[in-house]
């Protein structure tokens, strides 16, 4: 990777799909352009129609392809979900080098050290995240490179997943006609992106809120510790209003897009609109009031849930508190509604880039942010090429393995066919 150079994110989400394109500069990164489309074929955050989210992951591309005059050909692609797991490892290596000067090969076979660990069949490894190295016992060092030392350790995160929903994943990608450069976790870019040093030290809790699902990530002492999923979000929202006014729910999603208040205080009276009533032809009038009774409980809920699983994953209080991401918690009214039902502070977190000032964009500007970071925090050892960047995510292994994959498939199938 090298200045100019075009990275693009993908964010399969349950109600959209955003292709987002970066350009690299001096060690960071502009938003040059963004495509977004209808999701379709995603249920609650999984894939349950491969054709369907081929389909939307096409439109998102060309968008975003229309709007810069490019053709993209490579992706990053962001995977979340409640398959999701931590588990931490240990890796040692003896420094190669003659004068014990470590460098970017012994970094790598720590890395690849740390990464060897007993898995079940079903699961396989999507990333590697380092929290420090340890050079001759010296611990808390986050970037040895250049040290002197005869034995390099790292205590290192390492990112697992579910095979099935991994390789759907990448099938859908594939079948749109894109690589996949590198899996990123979602939780891991937003991460990145959305908390300061401060607060991913001190302990905080990153909560992402979709249409499908809202995924909870836990950090403390500088890195990721703990990750978690629940399936509901926006969509229950939408369905509550469409049983509410008893209307479509395309009706119920434009009625919450245009005139949704999640605190009934700050809803006003006087703002009225109609809607067609199901099965007849006759229209109906609401005003924002009623429509906050019934979004004010659903949103409650949500938070209630979220304070619940923070605390079966072993967390009472984190002084950073909550932070709040995803297209959902844009309504007018979330805030209050958190930060009453969870009794800590609370903030919402926006991407700080032209065109993208929106949460439901901080997972996709967050994987381009995790990319570029993960590159600048080791490029000064090396060529920079396009390889590098997968071995400073360290996790190009997995990637190639899933897509050598189907060939394996292949092949089995094929040895199996001369005995039917």
């Amino acid at each position: 990777m090298s200045n100019n150079d075009i990275i693009v994110s993908l964010d399969i989400g349950t109600s959209k799909v955003r292709a987002i394109i970066g350009e690299v500069t001096s060690g960071t990164f502009n938003i040059i352009g963004v495509g977004s489309a209808d999701s379709e074929g995603i249920r609650k955050g999984a894939i349950v129609d491969i054709d369907q989210t081929v389909q939307s992951i096409r439109s998102a591309v060309e968008h975003a392809e229309q709007m810069v005059g490019i053709q993209i050909s490579e992706v990053y692609v962001g995977i979340s979900g409640n398959h999701i797991g931590l588990q931490s490892s240990h890796g040692v290596v003896a420094v190669q080098n003659e004068d014990r000067e470590i460098g970017e090969d012994d970094i790598d076979r720590v890395i690849k050290a740390a990464e060897v660990i007993a898995l079940p069949p079903e699961r396989e490894v999507i990333d590697v995240v380092a929290k420090q190295y340890i050079v001759d016992g010296l611990e808390g060092i986050q970037d040895p490179r250049g040290m002197i030392g005869v034995r390099l350790e790292v205590e290192a995160t390492i990112i697992t997943g579910a095979k099935t929903p991994i390789h759907n994943l990448l099938r859908c990608v594939e079948k749109s006609g894109l690589k996949v450069k590198d899996l990123v976790l979602m939780s891991l870019g937003a991460g990145g992106l959305a908390l300061s040093k401060d607060e991913k030290s001190m302990g905080a809790v990153l909560v992402d809120i979709g249409a499908g699902q809202a995924t909870i990530a836990v950090y403390e002492e500088g890195s990721l510790s703990a990750t978690s999923t629940i399936p509901i979000g926006g969509e229950f929202i939408t369905n509550d209003i469409a049983y509410g006014l008893r209307t479509l729910t395309d009706q119920a999603e434009k009625v919450k897009l245009k005139y949704g208040c999640a605190w009934i205080d700050d809803a006003a009276s006087e703002v009225v609109f109609k809607v067609l009533r199901i099965g007849s032809n006759v229209e109906k009038e609401f005003n924002q009031e009623d429509l906050a009774a019934i979004i004010e409980p659903r949103v409650q809920e949500i938070f209630h849930l979220i304070r619940q699983e923070v605390k079966r994953l072993g967390y009472t209080e984190l002084p950073g508190g909550y932070i709040l991401t995803g297209g959902t918690v844009s309504m007018p009214g979330v805030l209050k509604v958190a930060q009453n039902e969870l009794a800590a502070s609370v903030r919402i977190a926006v991407p700080d880039y032209i065109g993208v000032r929106d949460p439901g964009f901080t997972g996709g500007v967050g994987i381009l942010h995790n990319v570029v970071r993960n590159y600048r925090g080791r490029s000064s050892g090396g060529s920079a090429n396009k390889k590098t960047v997968n071995r400073s995510k360290q996790s190009a292994a997995p990637v190639q393995d899933s897509s050598k994959k189907p060939g394996l498939v292949e092949r089995l199938k094929n040895m199996f066919s001369e005995f039917i």
